[in-house]
């Protein structure tokens, strides 16, 4: 799948659309001069179904752009990102382009906020989290004109281009890891997935994989906040009251799941023998612990990096062709709580 040059919206596509003039739509959306409530509405309104976002360098510059990158990612706390940023800015450094990060905390208002504000800038290009976006965001995305790559996901379709993993395959390679080591009373431990969506298709992927063999998830357990390694202690105690006989527990992120490692050692609990754990995303940090979380790498530094020379082989060469869709492929690693 190749792609063709994109062209930005502008002032004029919305006065076409909307049925009145450039200056009354410059007017609206500056929020200046005489213009009536009805025709105020239905130029925010069309402006809105387009996707428009305000062009504020317009007249500043004769390129249109800036030698901006804008990095929008759900979070900093979260372990995952930095090494995303890292492969960024690995890429970027040798070029003329800087990469500016927004957070969204997980949330599609917030993304379009974020998104507006970064936009109105005129970038020089997009990557920007995940396949999910509100209608909104997703028009702003597609009416850009510029660059965009989408990151961590491919089960999806992207806007322009996507670099990241199968997340419902890692799912589906663990499930078959964990009972190929014999291990049928699984409990399964993670963040609550309405709006973590990748978490969400690793889930399906697992038990869609456990239900091929006619097994089933014996109990969850779901937490949102906090610690995520105070977090991981108290589910698995309480997934423990619950079960005592469950013999797995997979954790949808590392940090959780080291939490629950910890809590079975203090507990005196054989592991992998009496009870196997396998957590997600490779982070390096907990390569310390006493035992090593079985977990499968995300490929953070990779989908970075491959993002941002998406970016700049299009600014380079906008009418170049290149592949939309970049699969990366993570790999188990066993640990030492995942017998073999």
């Amino acid at each position: 799948m190749t792609s063709a040059p994109r062209h930005p919206l502008t002032l004029r596509d919305v006065s076409q659309a909307s049925g009145v003039s450039e200056m009354t739509v410059s007017r609206v959306l500056r929020n200046r001069g005489d213009v009536s409530q009805n025709t105020r509405d239905k130029v925010l309104l069309v402006a809105k179904q387009l996707g428009y976002v305000p062009n504020k360098i317009a007249g500043a510059l004769a390129s249109q752009r800036v030698n901006l990158v804008a990095v929008i990612i759900p979070s900093l706390s979260n372990m995952v990102f930095p090494e995303v940023m890292t492969g960024i800015s690995e890429v970027l450094e040798t070029t003329d382009l800087q990469p500016v990060v927004g957070v969204t905390d997980y949330l599609p208002e917030k993304e379009e906020r974020v998104l507006y504000e970064m936009l109105s800038w005129r970038p020089s290009g997009v990557i920007i989290a995940g396949l999910e976006h509100s209608e909104t965001s997703a028009m702003m995305l597609k009416a850009s004109g510029i660059p965009v790559v989408e990151i961590m996901d491919i089960d999806g379709s992207p806007v322009d281009a996507m670099v990241g993993i199968s997340h419902r395959r890692a799912g589906r390679e663990m499930a078959v890891s964990i009972l190929k080591a014999g291990y049928r009373k699984i409990g399964f431990l993670g963040t609550k997935m309405p709006l973590d969506h990748r978490a969400r298709k690793r889930f399906e992927g697992f038990t869609e994989a456990l239900a091929k063999s006619g097994v089933e998830v014996t109990d969850q357990e779901f937490y949102s906040g906090g610690s995520a390694l105070v977090k991981g202690r108290e589910m698995t105690q309480e997934l423990l009251r619950r079960n005592p006989n469950l013999d797995f527990l997979y954790f949808s992120n590392d940090l959780i799941g080291a939490g629950g490692l910890l809590y079975l050692i203090e507990k005196g609990i054989s592991i992998p023998n009496q009870i196997g754990l396998a957590g997600f995303n490779g982070v390096e940090l907990l390569q310390g612990l006493p035992r090593q979380l079985a977990t499968m790498d995300a490929c953070r530094s990779e989908i970075g990096r491959k993002a941002a020379e998406m970016i700049v082989q299009q600014v380079n060469d906008p009418k170049t062709s290149f592949e939309k869709v970049h699969e990366l492929v993570p790999k188990i690693d066993f640990g030492d709580t995942l017998k073999r």
